[in-house]
């Protein structure tokens, strides 16, 4: 008995755990694709938003060695050089990337490293001039700007001497002054005539140089600014966006996917009037009541019109111009077998034909034709049989 009694119930186990088996399977899987199509949006979302940021930045700071050349054939004695120091710098990165971008005002300066020499010390102010050039060398831009060493006195020199003797004697320190000149404070590039390298002058032959260095940095406003001065922050809701964007995209393609439609679509309905305002359905009613009765006086006679006889009166019934309709001259088919032609019925008279088959009943593409178009009557096989049936009108 017990073992009758545990086998429904051990049926039933089975069946619950195979169920809930499946299940499991089912939102494991489903688990799944769903955090592999999350991982899809971020790397995305991701790679979105770095495009953006690495099309949209422009390069923050560009610096370039400048080396000077000067001509050494004049043979003079002393620290007077024969001519200006003079250096052609290229704007162009690798020989394909543009340094500067359309649009983006940037502060161009030249950072000189001399030294504490007697012969810049006399030299006093001089001036740095900058021509940019573009294609062919056509000059677009010059600025000239005047500078100088700092100056030191002989005690705080001395005082500077002793304090850092270690650091000099070691080669720790030099005695050199750093001398940083502004250039353009705010250049734009010209989308036209873009700027590919410039041309820098130190207008004196007298001065000693270490080395010198062209520093462009770029002026950020607006999104460019928050981009460059908040990174982290611009980094998270730009992503966080484009996820969101795209989670959108995904989440209706997959709800018109599933359902067919967002929206469920609202049945058209459409209203057919025809020449005289009735509707269709009104039209189609009439036509079922014109179901023909004999004229009265013709004896119940039956018209009938086979495929020769109609090719042999015109293959049809017309109307003629001005709406009025014209006489009809058909043959009668009279029980003693032999044709006589029906008597044209007066204008006032319309001789109208219809067939017993429902089937050639208004449909809906089969609307009343316009007034004044010909009527022309169905094409008809041999035993077809239409009935007639007259309209006229009370005068």
């Amino acid at each position: 008995a017990m073992t009758g009694s545990t086998g429904p119930f051990l049926q039933w186990a089975q069946e619950v755990a195979a169920l809930l088996l499946l299940r499991v399977r089912r939102t494991v899987l489903q688990t799944a694709i769903l955090l592999c199509v999350l991982l899809l949006l971020l790397w995305v979302a991701v790679f979105l938003y770095g495009s953006f940021y690495y099309s949209y930045m422009p390069t923050v700071s560009y610096i370039s060695p400048v080396h000077y050349r000067f001509r050494t054939d004049c043979g003079l004695p002393g620290p007077d050089l024969c001519s200006f120091p003079i250096a052609n710098i290229s704007l162009v990165k690798n020989n394909r990337d543009k340094v500067l971008m359309y649009g983006q005002p940037y502060r161009i300066s030249l950072e000189l490293e001399l030294p504490e020499s007697p012969v810049n010390q006399e030299l006093g102010m001089f001036m740095v001039a900058i021509s940019c050039y573009t294609k062919g060398g056509r000059i677009i831009s010059s600025s000239t700007r005047a500078t100088m060493l700092h100056y030191r006195s002989g005690l705080l020199q001395t005082l500077d001497t002793l304090v850092f003797a270690g650091l000099f004697f070691l080669g720790f320190a030099e005695q050199k002054q750093i001398v940083e000149v502004e250039l353009y404070s705010d250049y734009r590039e010209d989308s036209y005539v873009p700027t590919i390298g410039a041309v820098i002058e130190i207008q004196t032959n007298r001065i000693q140089i270490y080395g010198a260095q062209l520093r462009i940095h770029a002026h950020f406003t607006g999104l460019r600014y928050l981009l460059y001065n908040f990174p982290v922050t611009s980094a998270i809701l730009g992503v966080a966006s484009n996820f969101t964007f795209l989670s959108v995209i995904v989440l209706f393609s997959y709800l018109q996917w599933i359902w067919g439609s967002v929206w469920p679509r609202e049945p058209l309905l459409v209203q057919v009037n025809t020449r005289d305002g009735a509707s269709l359905q009104q039209r189609r009613e009439e036509a079922r009541r014109r179901i023909v009765t004999p004229r009265p006086g013709t004896g119940g006679e039956r018209v009938s019109l086979g495929g020769g006889d109609v090719g042999k009166q015109g293959r049809g019934l017309e109307n003629v111009e001005g709406g009025q309709e014209s006489g009809l001259t058909v043959r009668l088919q009279h029980p003693s077998g032999h044709r006589e032609p029906l008597k044209q019925e007066p204008r006032t008279c319309s001789a109208e034909f219809e067939s017993v088959d429902e089937s050639s009943l208004l449909t809906d593409a089969n609307y009343p034709p316009p007034a004044g178009t010909p009527v022309m009557l169905p094409q008809l096989g041999e035993g077809d049989e239409i009935r007639q049936r007259y309209v006229c009108s009370s005068s």
